[in-house]
C-alpha cells in the first residue's frame, strides 16, 4: 500500500502556506534555561509560563512575562501554561457546594484536639474543619457545638465528627440528636464498619425536594473510609431496612425516606490511607483509585444527578504528598496528624514537643480504647512513650484470661505497678464511677459480666493516656497516647529551618496554606517536565514561609 495515502501525494504543490511559528520575546525577565532559573520560574505559580526553545535541537526553557508575537524575532514558542492557583487543585464542585475557597479539610482529631478554635480558624480562612468529638461525653460535645454555632453565626463551612461507637450505641444516637437539633451543616462519619440507624438518620433527616425537582440536603455527610466494602455502603442509597426502623421510630418522614432512595448516603467520601488513629495502613496510591472507580460505577448504576466527591487523607505531611493526592484525582485533601502541632490544637506543649521530634518510623499500632473488645487498633506515636507496648500488654491479658481475678500474680503485679499504678480493685472503683456518669448501663453490665469489667478497667488506661497527653501530665509522660501517622516525619523534615519550625508560627491556617501553595508549585514543576523542560529536583521542593 502506498505510504503516502494519508498525506499529500509526492510532487503535489501545497495549497496553503506554512503557518508562521509563534515567538516569545523576553521583557524584564530573561529566558530561563539554567537549572536555577527554571526552578525560580516554576515557583511563580500565579503567572503564565511560556515553554520556549532558542534553536532546533536544544532543550526547551521557560519564559516568564514577556511578549508573544505571531512571528518575528525571539524564541520559538512551544506552548503556554496558564496560572496555577492552589484553589484550583481539587474538584470545583467541592468549593462551590461547601462555600469554601480551598479544597482542604482539617480533620477531626479526637478528644477535642481538633478544638473549636481550630475549627473556627479554618472556617474564617475559607476552608473546612471538623471538631474532634470522638471520645468526649455528650455534655462536652454540646458545649463545643453551641460555642461554634454562636461564634460562627450563619457560617456553614464547619462540622463535627460522628464516630462509630458499637459498644455505646446510645451515645451515637445522642450525638446525632444534638447535631440535628443545632443544625450542624457538615458531619464527618468515621470508623464505621457497618451502617447504623444513627448515621443513616444523620444523612437522611432533612432531605427535601427543591423547585427544580432536585433534592436538597439539610447537612452533608462526609464518610471516612479505607475499604471498598465500607465505601460502597456510603456510596449507595440508604438501606431500606434501616429506613423502616427510622420510620417506625418516627425519626424521619415518609418523604425523607422516599427521597433517600435517589441519592447516596454520602456525597463526600474521604479515603483514609496510612493515618494516625483508626487506620488500615493502606497506601493512598492503591486505595484512592479503587474507591474512585467504585464511586463512578455506583453513580452510573443509581443514576445520581450530582457528582460524588472522593477526597484523600492519610500520609499528607508535605507538599509533594498533597500534590500527589490531587494528581491521583482527589477532590479535596484532609489532614490530621500534622495539625496536632498547630497552635490551636488541644494538645499539651509537652506532647507537641514529642511530635516535633518524630520521624517517619516513630509510630506503632496499639489497641483502640473505643473498640478494645473488637481488636481494633490505632496508630500512635512510639518515640518517647511506652503507651504502645503497655496497651499491648493489656490486650494480651484480655485475650488470655476471662476476668481480672484469674490473671496470674506475676502478670497482675506488672500491670498494677507499671501500667495502672493502682490495684485492680481501685481501678474498678474509678472506672465504675466514670461509667455511672457516662452510661450507667455499661457499669451495671460489668457488675454481672467479669470479662466486660476487665475490658472497662483496661479501657480506662487507654482513655486516660489520651487525657494525660492533652493535659501534659508530667508524671505520666511515658504513657502519653498521641494518635500519629508517618506523615509526621515528612512534615518535620519539610519545616526544619523554616518559619513553621517555630511553634508560635504553626497555626492550622499557616500549615494549610503552605501545604497548598507547595502542592501548586510541585504540580507546576511536573507540568513543565511533561513539556520536555529539564526541571531540576529543587523545583519540587517548596520551603514553608509565612503566608497571608
Amino acid at each position: 500500500m502506498d505510504g503516502s495515502r494519508f498525506g499529500r501525494a509526492a510532487g503535489m504543490p501545497s495549497l496553503t502556506a506554512e503557518a508562521p511559528v509563534p515567538r516569545w520575546l523576553p521583557g524584564r525577565h530573561p529566558a530561563a534555561f539554567s537549572a536555577a532559573d527554571i526552578a525560580a520560574s516554576a515557583w511563580q505559580v500565579r503567572q503564565p509560563l511560556h515553554i520556549i526553545r532558542g534553536a532546533a535541537g536544544y532543550e526547551p526553557g521557560v519564559g516568564l512575562h514577556g511578549t508573544v508575537a505571531a512571528a518575528g524575532a525571539g524564541y520559538e514558542l512551544l506552548g503556554t501554561l496558564p496560572p496555577m492557583y492552589p484553589e484550583w487543585l481539587g474538584d470545583r464542585s467541592f468549593t462551590r457546594v461547601h462555600g469554601v475557597r480551598f479544597p482542604y479539610v482539617a480533620g477531626e482529631m479526637a478528644n477535642g484536639i481538633a478544638t473549636t478554635a481550630l475549627v473556627a480558624a479554618m472556617a474564617r480562612a475559607e476552608m473546612l474543619g471538623f471538631f474532634g468529638a470522638a471520645g468526649l461525653g455528650l455534655p462536652a460535645i454540646e458545649r463545643a457545638v453551641r460555642e461554634l454555632a454562636d461564634t460562627l453565626p450563619g457560617v456553614r463551612n464547619w462540622g463535627v465528627n460522628l464516630i462509630h461507637t458499637p459498644a455505646e450505641p446510645g451515645h451515637e444516637d445522642g450525638v446525632v440528636d444534638l447535631l440535628l437539633r443545632v443544625d450542624v451543616a457538615n458531619v464527618s462519619a468515621s470508623a464505621f464498619m457497618e451502617l447504623t440507624p444513627a448515621v443513616v438518620r444523620c444523612a437522611v433527616a432533612g432531605l427535601r425536594s427543591d423547585r427544580c425537582g432536585g433534592i436538597d440536603r439539610a447537612r452533608h455527610l462526609f464518610a471516612k473510609v479505607s475499604r471498598p466494602e465500607v465505601a460502597e455502603r456510603f456510596l449507595s442509597p440508604a438501606p431500606v431496612d434501616i429506613l423502616r426502623v427510622l420510620l417506625d421510630r418516627r425519626q424521619i418522614t415518609e418523604d425523607e425516606a422516599r427521597l433517600a432512595q435517589h441519592v447516596p448516603l454520602a456525597e463526600d467520601v474521604t479515603v483514609e490511607a496510612d493515618s494516625g488513629g483508626h487506620t488500615d495502613n493502606r497506601p493512598l496510591a492503591v486505595v484512592l483509585p479503587v474507591i474512585k472507580a467504585l464511586s463512578d460505577t455506583l453513580a452510573r448504576r443509581h443514576g445520581y444527578p450530582r457528582p460524588i466527591r472522593v477526597g484523600a487523607a492519610g500520609g499528607l505531611g508535605d507538599p509533594v504528598a498533597v500534590a500527589a493526592a490531587f494528581a491521583a484525582g482527589a477532590a479535596y485533601v484532609l489532614t490530621g496528624t500534622v495539625n496536632q502541632l498547630a497552635v490551636e490544637a488541644g494538645l499539651s506543649d509537652a506532647a507537641k514537643t514529642m511530635l516535633a521530634a518524630a520521624d517517619m518510623a516513630d509510630v506503632v499500632m496499639a489497641p483502640a480504647a473505643d473498640m478494645f473488645e473488637y481488636g481494633v487498633r490505632v496508630q500512635v506515636l512510639r518515640r518517647g512513650t511506652l503507651f504502645g507496648a503497655r496497651a499491648g500488654q493489656l490486650y494480651d491479658a484480655y485475650l488470655r484470661y476471662p476476668s481480672l481475678e484469674e490473671i496470674p500474680d506475676p502478670v497482675r503485679d506488672r500491670i498494677e505497678k507499671d501500667v495502672l499504678r493502682s490495684t485492680f480493685a481501685d481501678a474498678w472503683v474509678r472506672t465504675r464511677r466514670f461509667w455511672q456518669q457516662r452510661d450507667a448501663r455499661e457499669a451495671d453490665r460489668a457488675e454481672h459480666d467479669p470479662r466486660h469489667r476487665m475490658a472497662l478497667v483496661f479501657r480506662s488506661y487507654l482513655g486516660l493516656s489520651s487525657r494525660w497527653a492533652i493535659d501534659g501530665e508530667p508524671s505520666r509522660q511515658a504513657d502519653y497516647q498521641i494518635w500519629c501517622g508517618p506523615a509526621i516525619g515528612a512534615f518535620n523534615r519539610w519545616v526544619a529551618g523554616s518559619p513553621l519550625a517555630v511553634p508560635q508560627h504553626r497555626t492550622v491556617v499557616q500549615i494549610a496554606l503552605n501545604l497548598l501553595e507547595g502542592a501548586a508549585a510541585v504540580t507546576r514543576a511536573h507540568q513543565l517536565r511533561t513539556f520536555g523542560v529539564a526541571v531540576p529536583d529543587e523545583a519540587f521542593i517548596h520551603r514553608p514561609r509565612l503566608l497571608s
